[in-house]
């Protein structure tokens, strides 16, 4: 089924994610549902925050990364079919040299930015059968995996860009929470009324 992406400014985005244990009413069906939801709206990840849930819950898949034909073969590989579950993360360590990448969010349509990331990242997860693992991550696909990180922390990719940057969207943020955005996918707008 897929679920309306909640839109910049609702309280749950800020909301640090609650762990969840493998008897969390309808994981299974929730996880199938943010995928679905995460095709529809042509996202490579989706965070259970931007589905109106405060929990450590998120989902990734690259594979329309690998379309890139400015990207080598192997990096193409690498990114096609990655698709993960990734429940109660914790971020272990964020390492080597920090590199800029355009990143766009779900939650705020309309809206893309340079952000810089480590290009490394360790972390330790429960994977949809709550199976705990500890892995190592570069490239896009540790960025894809530190942006939707950030959703459960109660972070947005706005929140790193610079003052000037944050200004100059102002405007187009405040479009999205009033409910003025037009995305091609179901959401659900803070300030619109009615909604």
């Amino acid at each position: 089924m897929i679920l309306p992406i909640v839109g910049y400014g609702d309280p749950v985005l800020r909301k640090l994610g609650e762990e969840i244990s493998p008897d969390y009413p309808n994981l299974k069906e929730t996880i199938s549902n943010m995928f679905e939801t995460m095709y529809n709206a042509c996202g490579v990840g989706l965070a259970a925050p931007q589905v109106g849930l405060p929990i450590r819950l998120f989902v990734i898949d690259t594979t329309p990364f690998s379309d890139d034909e400015d990207m080598s073969k192997d990096k193409q590989m690498q990114l096609n079919g990655f698709k993960r579950t990734f429940i109660n993360a914790k971020m272990i360590k964020e390492e080597g040299d920090e590199w800029v990448f355009n990143e766009g969010c779900l939650s705020i349509p309309d809206v893309r930015e340079d952000v810089y990331r480590n290009e490394k990242i360790t972390i330790e997860f429960s994977d949809e059968n709550f199976n705990i693992k500890t892995e190592i991550f570069d490239g896009l696909i540790a960025r894809v995996i530190q942006h939707e990180y950030d959703h459960i922390e109660g972070i947005l990719f706005t929140d790193k860009i610079s003052s000037l940057k944050k200004q100059l969207i102002k405007k187009k943020l405040q479009n999205i929470m009033d409910g003025k955005s037009r995305p091609d996918y179901k959401m659900k707008f803070c300030n619109k009324k009615g909604r």
